[in-house]
């Protein structure tokens, strides 16, 4: 595998202010992505907060409990985002110091339409769609997930497109994995605060231990396919993206351990001991 070669050019102070933005998005937000980005070489890990951060501002903008902030609002403050954004990676400059941030990112790594479009998509489909089926679930974990993992792999490789190709897949994987698992730990949540449930034919009320290990077998095949590729990535971002695969399996462990009729009423948590437990052995077990 090839280095990272992406080239680095000296940026403005309002770039170097916008990416510290995109940091503070992601301290403020996610303890474990959090903590596995920390693993990552530079410049890597400030494009992957500066993807993360885009993600959170627009996943926040139509996740917000708020009952005052209707379904109107939030779809035009996306379809703002989306064009904002679209404009800044073309190369306008942005005034939202995340879309600045991202769109540095995506210029320089190579993040284009094909990515982003089916992520506004998801985005879209939150604010319109509460129940899925098989179809529009696959769709809507390409966009809001399995994309997202592409995205961090073009950061990751610097333009080595051969790698890329092979690659991808599991990068898919890993996205789909964390996003399945997302949506089991938060099932109460988005069930009583969203109305959404994205599981197909799932009856929330009747959510069993059955149901339960289905859904995690299915993420833990993901999970399995996107450890393959672990060993494959370059050095500045190796540690990292096995830490991250480290958390979600073991919440994915956790969940299992876990009555359905507990998942229904309430979020299940790796704790902080434990996350600090995954990253030694990380430390300690994947090669540079």
């Amino acid at each position: 595998m090839s280095r990272n070669t992406t080239a680095e050019m000296p940026i403005s102070r309002y770039d170097l202010v916008a990416q510290r933005s995109a940091g503070c998005v992601i301290a403020g937000y996610s303890t474990s992505f959090g903590w596995a980005t920390r693993l990552l070489d530079e410049p890597v890990r400030t494009h992957v907060r500066s993807i993360y951060a885009l993600v959170r501002i627009a996943d926040e903008t139509v996740d917000d409990p708020d009952p005052s902030f209707s379904v109107a609002e939030r779809s035009r403050l996306l379809e703002d985002l989306a064009a904002e954004t679209a404009r800044a990676v073309a190369g306008a400059r942005s005034t939202n110091l995340v879309v600045q941030a991202f769109a540095l990112t995506a210029r320089r790594c190579g993040i284009g339409p094909d990515l982003l479009d089916p992520f506004f998509a998801s985005m879209r489909a939150d604010l319109a769609v509460s129940t899925h089926d098989e179809a529009s679930l696959a769709e809507y974990v390409h966009g809001s997930a399995e994309v997202v993992g592409l995205m961090c792999l073009r950061v990751f490789l610097g333009g080595d497109e051969a790698a890329y190709a092979r690659l991808a897949p599991a990068a898919s994987a890993l996205g789909a994995a964390f996003q399945k698992v997302n949506f089991l730990r938060d099932l109460a949540e988005d069930h009583d605060e969203l109305g959404r449930t994205y599981f197909p034919g799932l009856e929330i009320e009747q959510f069993g231990d059955a149901e339960r290990d289905h859904l995690l077998d299915d993420i833990d095949t993901d999970l399995a396919h996107a450890a393959t590729a672990i060993p494959h990535l370059p050095a500045s971002s190796r540690r990292a993206v096995a830490a991250a695969h480290g958390f979600y399996s073991a919440l994915s462990r956790r969940l299992r351990a876990t009555p359905a009729q507990q998942i229904r009423r309430a979020r299940v948590r790796v704790t902080d001991y434990e996350k600090a437990a995954i990253l030694a052995r990380t430390l300690l077990g994947v090669r540079r």
